[in-house]
């Protein structure tokens, strides 16, 4: 380890502060470009000891956790709390840019990239927390980042305070269960808290099943708590509103981190697919587009998880005021609709996980549809699918970046592309 001071040149791709020197780029968390810092340094990254001046860019966090000097250990859920909103914006639509250009992409003129739709604290309805046995008890919260620690939560300023509101009764639950380290997965629904308890080592003895049951019973505002994929126990059917239609989730089941986000993508999606008549939804998920373009349009939502497949279903059977809504269980990783199959459809929406969607690009590059809208929350694998399509003839039209992920490095896009 070696010390020196160094002026930051730029945010990097996570949000650390990037200086240079003879030996390359330093990474230095929590530090904003035009500072100057003493550091700390192990090969590429570097630690801030003191400060010899400051951005004017920089405010004061707004959560305890955060930071190097946070209560309980820097929390790894946020890297960017201590910069301001419009540098903050402006570094989430850069991070889009830089990535769509580094596959030397066609874009609109630059000025048609969005501006980005702004996140809010207290919007996040679905976290992640750690469970892990520490000194003989339960510690419930986020990991630092790059280890293992947990740093026991008390306030999460970008969460839902119906979840925050709620820690103590979390905690209760997870001392019920009686174990040592697991992932607790709690999502905010119409009904009620939707909890999953995931890689539970061995699943849950009887005692233990009835202290959890014995222990939601006493709490209010739990619908559900499952074990690693297994209802435990269901007080109320976990729901979330997708346009009018009501979905039943499944237990960890994959949702959009707000819902403030989700509704803008859906109706960019709506508003690009326009006067579509028939329109295919490719990894689908439990139907956040497809049942909203519903509405509109007769969909086709193509998923290959089993149990989102038929809670998409279900909903569009009892939803009303529907256009047709079929569904179909299909790998598309493996088995991606063709040209053939694609011909039918006017438009095609996509938002698959965070590994892209290259195999079904490359078909749909090939295929006749009008309009696709692709939607990603990962800037540069969407790139690679956004080159192919362009390879096959389609222009991109419209990027919008979203602020999905407050105060962290990710953004999530929608992207317009016409043939």
């Amino acid at each position: 380890m070696s010390t020196q001071t160094v002026t930051i040149a730029s945010l990097g791709a996570r949000g650390d502060g990037v200086a240079h020197d003879a030996d390359g780029p330093v990474f230095v968390p929590y530090a904003l470009p035009g500072e100057t810092v003493a550091i700390a340094r192990v090969k590429n990254e570097g630690t801030i000891m003191s400060f010899a001046s400051t951005s004017a860019d920089r405010v004061q966090p707004p959560c305890r956790h955060f930071g190097p000097d946070g209560d309980g250990g820097a929390c790894g859920g946020c890297t960017l709390q201590h910069l301001a909103k419009p540098p903050y914006n402006a570094f989430k639509r850069q991070a889009l840019i830089n990535a769509l250009k580094s596959q030397a992409l066609a874009l609109p003129a630059e000025h048609a990239v969005d501006d980005t739709i702004e996140a809010h604290p207290g919007q996040r309805r679905r976290i992640v927390l750690t469970v892990r046995r520490r000194d003989g008890d339960l510690v419930i919260g986020f990991n630092q980042a790059e280890t293992h620690h947990v740093v026991p939560t008390v306030e999460c300023p970008i969460t839902s305070a119906g979840i925050v509101s709620r820690l103590d009764a979390l905690k209760m639950i997870a001392r019920a269960s009686g174990c040592d380290v697991f992932r607790m997965v709690v999502t905010e629904t119409l009904t009620g808290l939707d909890v999953s308890l995931e890689g539970v080592q061995g699943g849950l003895g009887e005692r233990a099943r009835r202290n959890v049951t014995d222990t939601v019973i006493r709490l209010r505002g739990i619908a559900r708590v499952s074990i690693n994929g297994e209802i435990l126990i269901e007080p109320e059917k976990p729901m979330l509103d997708f346009g009018g239609a009501r979905v039943v989730i499944p237990p960890g089941a994959f949702t959009q981190a707000t819902r403030e986000a989700e509704e803008a993508m859906a109706a960019m999606a709506i508003s690009h697919i326009g006067k579509a008549k028939r329109v295919a939804d490719l990894f689908s998920g439990i139907g956040t587009f497809a049942l909203r373009i519903g509405r509109s349009a007769a969909v086709h939502a193509l998923e290959s998880d089993e149990k989102a497949v038929k809670a998409l279903d279900q909903a569009a059977r009892t939803a009303k005021g529907l256009k047709p809504v079929t569904v179909e269980r299909r790998d598309l990783f493996r088995r991606p609709m063709t040209p053939q199959d694609l011909k039918p459809f006017d438009a095609v929406v996509f938002d698959p996980p965070r590994a892209g969607a290259e195999a079904q690009c490359r078909e749909l590059a090939k295929s006749s549809v009008k309009r696709i809208v692709a939607v990603s929350c990962n800037p540069l694998t969407l790139a690679r699918d956004l080159a192919i399509l362009t390879a096959g003839g389609y222009r991109i039209t419209r990027v919008t970046p979203i602020d999905q992920f407050l105060w962290s490095s990710h953004v999530e896009a929608v992207v317009l592309l016409e043939k």
